[in-house]
């Protein structure tokens, strides 16, 4: 049984069905998930018109407008989420043999699941939780009387507000101030620290922040909020430091916890709330029995779509494995285990300028590694776009002589990310990385441009 039909959810549920088990996807809203109607579909739906416009106002001689339509840009993203409809979702379940059960699923026994209105569901082999992540609120005076947007409010939006403010610099804050900024809006982007995205490279801030900017937003760094109330015309929020706004929303992007309130993890002496920390197998450490397993968001390990599907693919055909009295094999890099999960996990942030890493943003103190920095000023970048800036770093282990970390900042840097997460996930020595010519002219010479520095 699988709790929670979204993307990693039903990658979970597929693959336990492929190993041969029966399989129940119990889903309380939407089968296709948050990713699918909230998230990652819709915000990049709205971002990809802006980012296609500025690129393609760097290249001259392309006949581009100075706008894009809002009601286009909309109307494509409902194509996309389908505006709610998840038919199709139930039935790709139905059609690889999974039973889709809508309602709300709360764990109230070893292997057992009970279903909203009293229906109990008994699983013979295993419960999977795959409920993903919920928004967490801070704690901002007068907050609870404005009707604040949190992301959903913000992808699903069917008009763009004139004035727009948004609280937090994680992804979902810098990806939706500059969204919404390209639609028309006048967006105030409230952050606490100097800039924005700070577990990356502050050369990847200082870029973001540039792009916002000549994107149309204001950024107001070293902030954030001392309170919020409702007045004639919006909402105004009192700035810290004494600054005053008037907007008419304001979206609340301060991060995201692992949604395992009603649940009914207590039941089994775990914190509602909390993570559900696993090993590698996706199996709950704090719960005996071999029988409850976890994965994606709800986990805390890493709370990015693809490295949850990562995650599911692992622990599903472990549990089909485990169900069919097979061994279930627990070393690193196995097919049962999601290794990658400490070494190699990517994510790209789509604003214009993209950033894009993989493993350690920089040295980790005591450990054997160098960092080199490098602008991407090759030819492949120069012909993309007229003054093209990027820059790109690797993190290297002197000792292993293998690549542990990269990042790169700059159009359309997203392509470039994949290679990078496998130079790391393969170990693939810089000396033999060096063999790997790129192609002329693509953004891709950076490669050679950074063994270069780095000295080979």
């Amino acid at each position: 049984m699988v709790i929670g039909g979204g993307p990693v959810g039903e990658v979970a549920a597929e693959r336990a069905a492929r190993g041969g088990l029966r399989v129940a996807l119990v889903e309380h809203e939407r089968f296709g998930g948050e990713c699918s109607y909230w998230a990652c579909i819709p915000s990049k739906a709205l971002l990809r018109p802006g980012n296609l416009l500025a690129a393609a106002k760097r290249v001259p001689g392309v006949p581009v407008g100075d706008a894009v339509d809002p009601a286009k840009v909309f109307a494509r993203r409902d194509w996309f989420t389908g505006k709610g409809d998840d038919t199709g979702q139930v039935k790709w379940a139905e059609g690889v043999g999974i039973a889709p059960i809508r309602g709300h699923g709360r764990i109230t026994g070893e292997r057992e699941v009970t279903v909203d209105g009293g229906d109990v569901l008994t699983a013979r082999h295993a419960v999977i939780v795959a409920t993903g992540s919920v928004p967490r609120t801070p704690s901002i005076p007068g907050l609870d009387t404005i009707s604040p947007w949190g992301s959903r409010e913000a992808t699903s939006a069917e008009a763009v507000p004139r004035r727009l403010g948004v609280l937090g610099g994680g992804v979902v804050g810098v990806e939706m101030a500059q969204a919404f900024a390209t639609l028309g809006a006048e967006v105030h982007l409230i952050i606490s620290g100097a800039r924005p995205l700070p577990r990356l490279p502050d050369f990847a801030g200082d870029a973001v922040v540039a792009g916002l900017r000549e994107a149309g937003v204001i950024v107001h760094t070293g902030s954030g909020l001392d309170s919020v109330s409702a007045v004639d015309g919006g909402k105004e929020l009192a700035l810290k430091g004494g600054d005053r706004l008037i907007v008419d929303e304001l979206l609340v992007a301060t991060g995201r916890g692992p949604a395992t309130g009603g649940l009914g993890v207590e039941t089994l002496g775990l914190e509602a709330g909390a993570p559900l920390k696993t090993d590698d197998n996706g199996r709950v450490s704090a719960v005996d029995g071999d029988w409850l397993f976890a994965v994606g968001d709800v986990t805390g390990r890493a709370p990015l779509t693809h490295q949850g599907k990562y995650a599911a693919r692992t622990t599903g055909d472990a549990v089909a494995a485990q169900a069919a009295g097979k061994s279930v094999d627990s070393a690193a890099w196995s097919a049962h285990s999601a290794t990658a999960d400490h070494h190699a996990i990517p994510q790209v942030v789509f604003t214009d300028p993209e950033v894009a890493s993989v493993g350690l943003a920089g040295p980790e103190e005591g450990k054997p590694h160098r960092v080199v920095d490098i602008d991407i000023a090759v030819a492949g970048s120069s012909l993309h776009a007229d003054g093209y800036a990027g820059k790109a770093r690797i993190v290297v282990d002197t000792e292993r002589g293998v690549l542990v970390g990269a990042t790169f900042v700059g159009q359309d840097v997203s392509e470039l990310l994949h290679s990078a997460t496998i130079a790391i996930v393969g170990e693939v020595p810089l000396s033999r990385l060096w063999h790997a010519v790129p192609s002329f002219p693509t953004i891709s010479e950076v490669w050679l441009r950074l063994l270069e520095a780095y000295g080979l």
